[in-house]
């Protein structure tokens, strides 16, 4: 029977949780699970999770396990990983399920800067959670998969994916990683930026849920946009931090723009590192063939036009950036026998 044999490809990311069973993506929902405050009880995962984020009772509580796209909570993260897996095998489903749990082959993404107690950490999560054969590949490889591009060829490619709690960077050829970096620099600290901004520039208090929709609403990394493009300003309420009356605000993706840049200008900076310890053959393929952006934090407005500019080399946005990991991650999974760089 299927359901005794299932194989999942998971991205464990530190904003969202993607998992492909059979080329389709069956489960996308955030990292994050609620408790019972006095026993630690599992109460929501995921997407229901997230509605009590910020607005629990005190008898709840909230938790991201992954911090930094790493496990910063290990018995949360197990609890999380646990329930998005039975989840997606369907073990939630009729008494048969429940009592035979289905053999697992799995295949997680992991950060380009995991240490080995981190990918430990993982290993055990998903032992716990009923995988029987794991493997785990790096996310910016996983990233070059899902983006089409073959990495086992001997030609240099780079990828740069944004994702919510670090930025990965690599050069990828003949299916290594030649030269890469891994930092602490992406979707939380601008979204941590803007929360300051509005605090110290408009004395308005809100909250990550509310930073977030402004950042997907005007988010943008260029002063100037083109007319067509503009996005209308995004009105924000909250509480005022002086009065704590009521206090209403209009955002431009100007005023983002300018409050994210040192944000941006980190991420620059180290593309230009790695570049700068890029083997010259590797580098002249690369100027060639540009640079690959994904991860959530190249769907920014002028991001790709920003880069372009500084790096003076071609930048282009992958289709479908969220996912570019997880459907590399899903790519993996069906060739474990022939990828040598995934990992046990």
């Amino acid at each position: 029977m299927a359901f005794f044999r299932q194989e999942l490809a998971i991205d464990l990311g530190t904003a969202n949780t993607v998992i492909f069973k059979d080329d389709n993506i069956i489960l996308d929902e955030p990292s994050i699970i609620a408790l019972e405050t006095k026993t630690d009880k599992l109460v929501a995962i995921g997407t229901t999770a997230q509605y009590y984020e910020e607005h629990t009772p005190p008898r709840l509580y909230t938790i991201r396990p992954m911090m930094n796209g790493v496990i910063a909570d290990y018995d949360a993260a197990e609890k999380m990983l646990t329930g998005f897996i039975k989840k997606a095998t369907g073990q939630q489903k009729g008494l048969l399920r429940r009592l035979f749990k289905p053999a697992l082959k799995i295949v997680i993404g992991i950060p380009g800067g995991s240490t080995p107690v981190d990918m430990r950490s993982i290993r055990d999560s998903a032992s716990h959670a009923g995988a029987h054969d794991l493997f785990m590949i790096y996310e910016p490889m996983a990233s070059a998969m899902g983006i089409g591009i073959d990495v086992m060829e001997p030609n240099g490619n780079m990828i740069v994916d944004i994702g919510g709690g670090t930025t990965e960077i690599a050069v990828i050829s003949l299916g290594g990683i030649v030269e890469s970096s891994s930092i602490h620099v992406a979707g939380n600290e601008i979204t941590t930026d803007i929360i300051d901004y509005l605090g110290q520039q408009h004395n308005i208090s809100i909250g990550r849920t509310t930073a977030e929709q402004i950042k997907f609403s005007v988010g943008s990394v260029l002063p100037e946009l083109p007319t067509d493009e503009e996005p209308e300003p995004y009105m924000v309420e909250g509480k005022n931090l002086v009065t704590a009356h009521p206090a209403t605000a209009a955002i431009s993706y100007k005023e983002i723009s300018s409050c994210i840049d040192k944000t941006i200008s980190k991420i620059e900076s180290e593309i230009i590192k790695v570049l700068q310890r890029t083997p010259p053959e590797l580098y002249s393929n690369i100027v060639r063939n540009g640079i690959w952006l994904a991860g959530g934090g190249s769907l920014l407005r002028g991001i790709a036009q920003r880069f372009t500019e500084k790096v003076n080399i071609e930048f282009h946005v992958a289709e479908d950036p969220l996912k570019a990991v997880a459907r590399g991650t899903c790519l993996a999974l069906k060739g474990t026998d022939h990828y040598p760089f995934l990992m046990r």
